[in-house]
């Protein structure tokens, strides 16, 4: 008999932790969201017309780069030193395809590449 009182217990145990548990779930509130999965082709961009602006006092930097990327972006950055340079920020000029980047103070015997990151969302 108290054997059978043992497995009861346990049984209990188990059903009352049960039930905790999926109280503390129920009470979880997650809001509502959008996710997907599914393929779609990644097509680049053709970038065209690059114009580096130097600097008008010292000739031996960089202010600007400015090109064309050929289709609608909605972010664009540059990296003009490679492996380690830094990542310029691009703005779009006015609402065409043309984006420049300001590159103040780079110095122009540093460049080697120039690589364009652009994104259309």
């Amino acid at each position: 008999m108290f054997r059978n009182f043992k497995i009861v217990f346990v049984l209990l145990a188990v059903v009352a932790v049960s039930v905790a548990a999926y109280a503390f779930a129920a009470a979880n509130t997650v809001p509502d969201t959008r996710a997907g999965d599914g393929s779609g082709a990644v097509s680049g961009y053709d970038v065209t017309d690059v114009v580096y602006t130097l600097n008008s006092s010292n000739p031996s930097t960089l202010d600007s780069v400015a090109f064309d990327v050929g289709a609608a972006a909605a972010q664009v950055q540059v990296q003009l030193v490679s492996d380690t340079g830094s990542w310029y920020n691009c703005t779009v000029v006015g609402e065409t395809t043309t984006w420049s980047c300001t590159t103040t103070g780079l110095n122009v015997s540093t460049i080697d590449q120039l690589r364009v990151v652009a994104a259309s969302n």
